[in-house]
């Protein structure tokens, strides 16, 4: 399988630098939901450099900053899955920068430890959740724009 974070589709490619990029989430957990992913493929945290590291602190930043500016979103969960037996499905180390709204489910409470706790993820088990979150071409383009203003 061809690694979709080492070569992204266009259209899902909000960011890029020497160190990371930035993606639209193709199984987005809410609308908005984005990547923050090294350039280099690594799988593990480990493996990355301290300056990969710290270039994943100023994506996630950056992400949501520009995720603020067009959606102006309520809260974030950011997070990762680090190995296969903690979710990870797509063996590339990858952030989560997930914009949530109040309202937007009904439990919201505990966030990301709904995995730990063996709950079922209701974004998962109905597709069309999913694709409903999916952004809409003029929303991409709105948060493109966004992102080219940080390189002026």
């Amino acid at each position: 399988m061809e690694c979709p974070f080492c070569n992204p589709k266009p259209e899902n490619l909000l960011y890029e630098d020497g160190l990371i990029r930035i993606l639209v989430d193709s199984y987005p957990a809410s609308r908005g939901h984005l990547l923050v992913v090294p350039r280099r493929h690594v799988e593990n945290w480990r493996e990355l450099s301290d300056e990969e590291k710290s270039a994943l602190l100023r994506g996630i930043d950056l992400a949501m900053e520009k995720l603020g500016e067009v959606f102006k979103p309520d809260g974030f969960n950011v997070g990762m899955n680090l190995g296969e037996a903690a979710g990870q499905t797509v063996p590339h180390l990858h952030v989560h920068v997930i914009p949530r709204w109040k309202g937007d489910c009904n439990l919201p409470r505990g966030g990301v430890r709904k995995a730990v706790l063996d709950i079922e993820d209701e974004n998962l088990s109905l597709k069309e959740r999913w694709e409903r979150n999916r952004l809409k071409e003029d929303e991409i383009r709105l948060l493109k724009e966004a992102f080219l203003e940080q390189d002026t």
